[in-house]
This record gives C-alpha cells, structure tokens and sequence, in this order.
C-alpha cells in the first residue's frame, strides 16, 4: 500500500468526513458549486477513502495530471500486479503508463457514476490528461482524446486538454465529436474567451452533425494561486525600490490578482453563455462550459488557507481543491455567493497592478509557458518512475522462473 503524503492527506479527508459533518462542502452545491478532487491514487480507490468522500465530503468528481500519477505508481506496491501482467505484452513505459491509468479511471468513474446519473451528466466527472508532450500538437491531442475516452468506455470521463494555441482547435474538434473535455492550464482572460469560444464552436459542429447537444459537457479549468505567487514577487521587488508612500500603495495589491483575475473570468463566463449564439444551442440541450477554479490552495502562509475557496463561489462552477484544502474547508470555510460579487473592485486591482508596471499579459504568458513546461516535466519524471519499477519487476519474475 502506498504511503505517500498526498495519500496520507487523502486519507485524512476521509476520516475527517466519517467524523464531522463537512457542512461548508455540501452548502457549496447549494450556491451551484462543485467539489472535485484532485487526487487519484489506486489504494485509495480499493480502501474506500474515494467512496467516503463522495458520500460524507460531497466529493463529485475528480482530476489528474501527470505529478498525482506519478506519486501514485512510484511508491508502494498498489501497481506491481498490473504491471507484472502488462510486461509480456508491453514493452514501453508510455503503454505501461496508459493502461495504469486507463484502469485507475475507469473504476474512479465507476465511483461517480451514480453522481453522473443523479445530476443528469451534470457532474460526477473524472478526468485524464492527454500526454503533456502534445501540447503543442492539435492532431495527436485529438489522437489521444479519442484513444482515452473510447478505450475507458464511460460517459463520465473528460479528456484534458491545455488551452494552448494548438490545442483550441483540438478543443473544438474533440467536443464536436461528443467527448466530455476538461480545458486545462488557463491563466489569462483572452486565452478564457478563446476556450470558450472554442467549446461552442464544437457544439455547433456536433448539432451540425445531428449530435445529441445534452450528453456532451465541459469544464474550463482557470487557475489562481499560481497568479498571485508570481504577481507577489513581482511586486516585492517593486516595493523594495519604491519609496514610503508607494510601498504601502504596493502592499495592498498582493494577494489580489489571483482572485481578481478570476472574477474577471466569471464575468466573461456570464456574457458568453447568456449570448444568443449560445442560447441556441442551450434550446437543444447545450450545458454551459463550467468554469473551474484550478489551483485554489493558498501557497502563501500568511493568507487564509480557503480564501481561494471562499472569494469564488457562485453558480456553474467546480472548485477542484487538493487533499488539504478539502479538510480546511470543511473545518472553518464559510459559504456565501461571492464569485459576482466586487466585480468593479476587481478591475481596479487588475487596473492598478497594470498601472505600476506589471503586465498581466506578461504574467499568464510566462505562467502559461511555465504550466507546460512543468506537466512536461512531471510527465517524463514519472515515466522514468515507471520504467524504473518495470525493470526491476521484470527482473524478480526472470529470477523466479
């Protein structure tokens, strides 16, 4: 059994939730929010911590990448079995890695089915990346799409893509062939409306196509955190040059762009899907392309560890909240409508930051850059992980023959 952290966290969700009654995290739904966690790990989905979290936590879906894959299969021995069987047939870590994962999300769909169907396809979601190396790739990204959500079979699956200039088209040509996608790595407002825009073309392609409007859904996944950690650095090398009266000015914008971006993009959320062009399509049963709140644990002690949480709450959307966040929220997060709210106060931190230098262009490009770069990066690292245990099985069957 794997004992990693992210696990160990898992776990104390789940006890958490048998012991306290997690009301903030049901009162969510109540406000039109979801809960999907980001995590996925096998043991967790044979001990039962995933069941008890969709039952005592009102978990409804699911995320994961490359880095949560990784943790997972490396440590402990949860994956040997399968990957003793996958080794007379399968010689690369790539196949190896896809037919782990394929079983891992298939049985986590399982799990959420009963959720999928209550809410009519509205949620009950588990998600799985396109290899990260594709990012810049619209044909293998459609590729892998297909070979994902046909081989896993379930109607509950949404295949990520990164909202990357190649992967719009891919968004597009995925969704007009009815797969669930999960748009992912979306930092700034253009690359929002691009995602969007997107997502509708597709659905017009499908309904063009005599496609059923209603079985097909979307999520488009909008990070936070990341935004204020590199917005806060920036700004501490302002204030280390400015003087008194602008160091104070400066100060007060930290810990601001993150949230206010976001509403930003809720406010964009709320014109697109209410346009005319989209209202067509709802007339046939067309789902808005939920927006969900990606990276929404705090990275800086000093601020509240759900204010993430709490200042993006509101209608059609998903906060996907790792292991921690889930116990946090549970224990103190307070629930109110917040997500539409200090709209006007929005634009003026985005305007006041743009003001003193800071670029937030620049900023989602470079976060952007980074974010794929990294999956990248999580990407290779865990298929080392996986040759590496491969190898190493490969051996101990040799020798007990």
């Amino acid at each position: 059994m794997s004992d990693t952290k992210g696990e160990e966290q898992v776990k104390g969700a789940a006890n958490a939730a048998a012991n306290t009654p997690n009301q903030p995290l049901f009162d969510l739904l109540k406000e039109g929010q979801s809960v999907w966690y980001d995590n996925i790990a096998r043991g967790l989905i044979k001990d039962g911590s995933i069941q008890k979290l969709i039952d005592e936590s009102g978990v409804r879906g699911v995320t994961s990448n490359p880095t949560i894959f990784e943790k997972a299969i490396s440590a402990g021995d949860d994956y040997d079995a399968q990957i003793k069987e996958l080794i007379a047939t399968t010689s690369s870590a790539d196949e190896v890695f896809a037919q782990l994962a394929i079983t891992d999300i298939g049985n986590t769909a399982d799990l959420f089915r009963p959720v999928y169907d209550s809410s009519n396809g509205g949620d009950g979601f588990v998600s799985i990346e396109v290899s990260p190396t594709l990012a810049n790739d619209t044909a293998g990204t459609i590729r892998d799409a297909h070979y994902f959500y046909e081989t896993i079979n379930r109607p509950n699956v949404m295949i990520k893509i990164p909202a990357t200039p190649e992967g719009l088209p891919a968004i597009t040509e995925v969704i007009g062939a009815g797969i669930n996608v999960n748009v992912t790595l979306i930092f700034s407002l253009e690359a929002y409306k691009d995602v969007a825009n997107a997502y509708i073309a597709g659905l017009e392609k499908l309904d063009a196509n005599g496609g059923d409007l209603s079985k097909v859904a979307s999520v488009a996944s909008f990070f936070v955190s990341r935004v204020d950690t590199l917005v806060d650095k920036l700004l501490d090398g302002k204030i280390a040059e400015a003087d008194d009266a602008k160091k104070a000015e400066l100060e007060a914008l930290k810990g601001k762009a993150g949230i206010a971006n976001s509403k930003l993009a809720y406010e964009l959320f709320q014109g697109i899907f209410g346009s005319e062009r989209f209202q067509k399509l709802a007339a046939k049963g067309a789902k808005p392309q939920r927006v969900l709140w990606a990276s929404t644990s705090t990275k800086n002690p000093k601020y509240r560890d759900v204010m993430y949480v709490e200042e993006l709450i509101g209608p059609e959307t998903v906060d996907t909240m790792p292991p921690a966040t889930v116990i946090a929220f549970g224990d103190h997060g307070v629930v109110a409508r917040t997500v539409d709210k200090d709209v006007d106060q929005a634009h003026a931190a985005i305007d006041a930051l743009e003001a003193n230098g800071i670029s937030m262009k620049a900023v989602t490009d470079q976060l952007l850059a980074e974010g794929v770069k990294s999956f990248s990066e999580s990407f290779a690292k865990m298929l080392e992980g996986v040759e590496g245990k491969r190898l190493k099985l490969q051996k101990e069957l040799e020798v007990a023959r």
